[in-house]
């Protein structure tokens, strides 16, 4: 996880590099004496200040999947409400999706704005007991793109975990982008010495989502991060008229449960697909208190009731 300043040259080998300093790419470079030295490769301050700041957090979820659009930010956000129905448990979802926030239009608080205090950044309010951040509050418009380098956006992610004034929670959900990259590592590193109690990685039943997912498994092994288990998100769907249910995405080689007992992980659960998840995501409602007694509404709650908060 080399750490690339945002100055740097082309080609730069990272300060935490064992050819920092040394390579042809650090030619030029000013800070090429520091590199060569040894002294770059010092622990980021802010690794130490990250955990003196979240010290009031008793857990911390990351949400992951190496696949865009297996539902990782619905899932997300139904986690963050289903624990939140606990009027007496404090939670937080965190989005460091930063190219794509929609954790502000999932959550129905889209166009609200961030405040700074003393403190530090004061995140928004969904209900007294469930807070949200994203980079979608400090964006002039939902149609604004951001494009950062990952240096930057390792940057804000930084800020976030560092500088918002969380206070005392039970929950921090993070949601993240699909991929193993700048994202992921940033939030490994960030929460290392705050103890990050492990990952609830989503994948939808088809080959193609297992594929990226596995990688995205093995990004887990590597950096040590615990899998809590996974979730089989879109895994069939029941007719409301003739209560058959169909396969929309078959798991043609045996989807999330075969691969968790290969990879000897735990199945979570399964949520069915429901078009009264999207809806509620688009109006930003919440989907468990609009339709409580649904399938995938009961998948949700089993799921947090009996693996995540266990």
């Amino acid at each position: 996880m080399a750490d690339v300043p945002s100055d740097a040259p082309q080609h730069c080998p990272g300060t935490s590099s064992e050819q920092a300093g040394k390579t042809s790419a650090c030619q030029g470079c000013p800070n090429q004496s520091l590199c060569a030295s040894g002294a770059a490769k010092a622990p980021d301050p802010a690794i130490e200040e990250i955990k003196v700041k979240l010290a009031t957090v008793k857990h911390k979820i990351v949400v992951l999947s190496g696949k865009g659009g297996v539902g990782k930010s619905t899932f997300s956000a139904n986690l963050a409400h289903a624990l939140a129905s606990d009027a007496s448990t404090e939670v937080a979802l965190l989005d460091v999706d930063i190219c794509g926030p929609s954790v502000p239009k999932i959550m129905g608080v889209e166009g609200e704005q961030v405040h700074q205090s003393g403190s530090g950044w004061s995140p928004v309010y969904v209900e007294d007991n469930l807070a949200v951040m994203s980079i979608g509050f400090l964006l002039g418009s939902p149609d604004d793109a951001v494009i950062w380098r990952g240096p930057k956006k390792n940057g804000m992610i930084k800020q976030f975990l560092r500088d918002v004034d969380w206070g005392e929670l039970d929950y921090l959900i993070v949601d993240t982008p699909p991929g193993t990259s700048d994202e992921h590592l940033s939030v490994v590193q960030y929460l290392s010495a705050a103890r990050i109690d492990g990952a609830v990685i989503i994948t939808t039943p088809q080959e193609v989502s297992l594929q990226d997912v596995r990688k995205e498994i093995r990004f887990c092994q590597k950096v040590n991060l615990p899998v809590i288990g996974v979730v089989e998100n879109m895994s069939g769907f029941e007719c409301p008229k003739c209560k058959n249910t169909s396969q929309i995405f078959p798991p043609t080689t045996g989807g999330a449960e075969r691969m968790c007992e290969e990879l000897g992980l735990p199945l979570l659960g399964k949520v069915p697909l429901d078009p009264r998840i999207g809806k509620n995501c688009d109006e930003g409602k919440s989907f468990l208190s609009e339709v409580p007694d649904s399938a995938a509404a009961l998948a949700y709650q089993g799921i947090v009731k009996s693996k995540i908060t266990c």
